[in-house]
C-alpha cells in the first residue's frame, strides 16, 4: 500500500468552484481499481502552535492506493482527464508526496 497527500494550491477565490468539480468527480475516483481510499480536505483555523499557517486557496487530498501501479492508471482515468481539463484555469499549482509505511 502507498499513500498519497496531493497539495493543490488554488488561484485567489477559486476554492468555491474548484471544490465543486472535485467533489463530483470522488466517487468515480473511489470506484476505480486500486484505490483504497480519496478524502478532499481543507484547512482548519486553530490557535495550535506547531499548526501551519491557515490557507484558504489550498486543497489537500488524502489518498491512498494499492501500489504505484495503480496510482499511475488512475492519472490517465477518463474522469481524470475530464477532471484537469475542468480545473485547469482554477489552479496554480499542483505537488504530492508518495509515501509507504514505515
Amino acid at each position: 500500500m502507498i499513500y498519497v497527500i496531493a497539495n493543490v494550491e488554488l488561484k485567489p477565490k477559486c476554492r468555491a468552484a474548484y471544490l465543486e468539480v472535485l467533489l463530483g468527480n470522488v466517487a468515480a475516483v473511489k470506484a476505480e481499481k486500486g484505490c483504497l481510499e480519496y478524502e478532499p480536505t481543507i484547512d482548519v483555523e486553530t490557535d495550535i502552535p506547531i499548526h501551519e499557517t491557515y490557507d484558504d486557496n489550498v486543497v489537500t487530498i488524502i489518498e491512498a492506493w494499492e501500489d504505484i501501479a495503480a496510482l499511475k492508471n488512475h492519472f490517465n482515468e477518463p474522469h481524470m482527464l475530464a477532471y484537469r481539463e475542468k480545473v485547469k484555469d482554477l489552479i496554480k499549482k499542483v505537488t504530492i508526496q508518495v509515501l509507504q509505511p514505515a
